[in-house]
């Protein structure tokens, strides 16, 4: 979706100033939120491309105030609500309704180490053959959508070359709505830095992986 969270090449926003030697959670409650958001996604109620939609759908307002780790407790929010696991009231006081059933037994330790090794995995088989081949010249479409997408404002419309076919993986724009996997193949594409922002960007270049959606022939 065109949203605020889509802030690659962005004016206006300054400059990226990486912090030396930055911690993993600067604060005690990031890592609890960090926590609470792989717990309850055992319940298996949404996955990665609608956790990613969640925060995305944050108040524009909200979101540039917010920092990293509270995006991500605004979105588990937003999730917990729709997905009717826990209520304004509830959310409020920090304490299940009277008479409300558990959904699921507390994860124990052994199995929250294996949850947090573990790596799921998003490549799918399929039976088509790649549309496009490595080297081909592709342009990204220029497609506004309504809800969650991969492809990055800055890359639309712009022509860039077919460096890598992966293997067919889960179509985020779908997944993201629970309405399919929709697997399709996805590419490492090579953009001109000067493509995507311009002559005074550095002749540098940019690989960007897109889903088959995103691409025609340029």
């Amino acid at each position: 979706m065109n949203g605020v969270h889509d802030m690659g090449g962005m004016h206006g926003m300054g400059p990226i100033a990486p912090e030396p030697a930055e911690p993993v959670f600067h604060e005690r409650w990031e890592a609890r939120v960090f926590a609470l958001n792989r717990a309850v996604g055992v319940l298996g109620k949404w996955n990665i491309d609608a956790g990613r939609h969640s925060r995305e759908r944050i108040p524009p307002a909200d979101y540039l105030r917010m920092s990293y780790y509270e995006k991500w407790l605004a979105g588990l929010i937003m999730l917990l609500k729709e997905s009717g696991l826990v209520t304004d009231a509830e959310l409020e006081s920090g304490q299940p309704a009277p008479g409300t059933a558990k959904t699921a037994q507390p994860l124990t330790p052994e199995q929250v180490a294996r949850l947090i090794t573990a790596r799921g995995g998003y490549e799918r088989p399929v039976n088509e053959p790649p549309r496009f081949a490595i080297g081909q010249a592709v342009r990204a479409k220029k497609i506004n959508p309504t809800g969650h997408t991969r492809l990055p404002r800055y890359a639309r419309g712009c022509v860039g070359t077919i460096d890598r076919v992966h293997g067919a993986h889960v179509f985020p724009d779908s997944n993201a709505h629970f309405h399919s996997e929709s697997p399709q193949h996805l590419y490492s594409v090579r953009f001109p830095a000067r493509e995507l922002w311009g002559k005074a960007a550095p002749r540098d270049a940019v690989y960007i992986d897109l889903w088959e959606d995103y691409l025609e022939p340029a």
